[in-house]
């Protein structure tokens, strides 16, 4: 990617070194689940906190040098959300909206949140709540090394997705969602929230069109970053890689072909319209 000369954003807010009110006690299975459910990109916060259930109070504070790599990638992140900023305002203009820019929270270990205790283990989420993104810088390792899924748009990927669940609030779609998955069985409701995540992949499609239409910010290879990173966090590249095996029915964010396909339909059309997961086969 050509981020480097890219407008960074005023909307960071960094919390690295500090540590949240709660930190999680024990280990063992609960620890795998939460590990498991961490590389799930834009994970439901108040689902993934009721795994937690021993919770310490107290007050930690954590003092971090950060490497070189690290300040780079904070860097690299303000540049992306900077450069959704750019892309979704005028998006919302066009439709007679008004684009509310989401604040992006840098922090390690754990921080506090609108949704809740945030750990670093549950991965990059979206907090409705606060209308914040959260990320824990460190995770991009985790999709590296453990997913194979290096690259610096990998990493816009991530921070793209999420935006795109802000972009779902501000629409009104989240708490449709919600609602209705309220109303239904489990395996019901799992489909429902497939669908939203999908429909996040296909508007992180929608801002790297626009990003690289208007602003030249892709370079070759950009786009299998992106698409082995979709896959990557795929529920059945995750199952496989955690149990051995696959249930569809537990899916919650889509198979590694769906998210694929979703995240290059946005891509290819850089229309809204074309991100309509809710209609038809996905």
């Amino acid at each position: 990617m050509r981020w480097q000369k890219g407008r960074r954003s005023q909307n960071i807010e960094d919390r690295r070194g500090r540590r949240g009110r709660k930190t999680l006690a024990g280990g063992g299975l609960g620890m795998v689940i939460l590990a498991v459910v961490a590389l799930l990109f834009g994970v439901d916060p108040s689902t993934v906190m009721q795994l937690g259930g021993g919770l310490l109070s107290g007050n930690q504070q954590q003092s971090e040098q950060f490497s070189a790599a690290t300040d780079q990638q904070s860097d690299l992140v303000s540049v992306v959300l900077a450069d959704t900023e750019d892309t979704w305002r005028p998006i919302f203009q066009s439709m007679g909206r008004e684009y509310r820019e989401p604040k992006l929270v840098l922090f390690t270990g754990s921080t506090d949140s609108a949704c809740g205790y945030a750990s670093s283990a549950m991965g990059p989420f979206y907090c409705p709540g606060d209308q914040k993104l959260y990320i824990d810088l460190r995770f991009y390792a985790e999709l590296k090394n453990k997913f194979g899924a290096p690259g610096d748009f990998a990493q816009a990927y991530v921070v793209a997705h999420e935006v795109g669940h802000h972009v779902q609030t501000l629409l009104g779609i989240s708490n449709q969602v919600q609602r209705a998955r309220g109303n239904v069985d489990e395996v019901t409701g799992n489909e429902m929230q497939v669908r939203m995540e999908l429909q996040a992949d296909c508007l992180s499609g929608v801002w790297a069109h626009h990003a690289h239409r208007s602003r030249s910010l892709l370079e070759e290879g950009d786009i299998a970053e992106g698409l082995r990173a979709a896959a990557a966090i795929g529920d059945d590249t995750l199952q496989r890689k955690s149990q051995g095996y696959v249930v569809p029915e537990s899916f919650t964010h889509g198979s590694a072909v769906q998210r694929q396909t979703w995240f290059f339909r946005g891509l290819e059309s850089g229309n809204i319209n074309q991100c309509d997961t809710f209609s038809g086969q996905i």
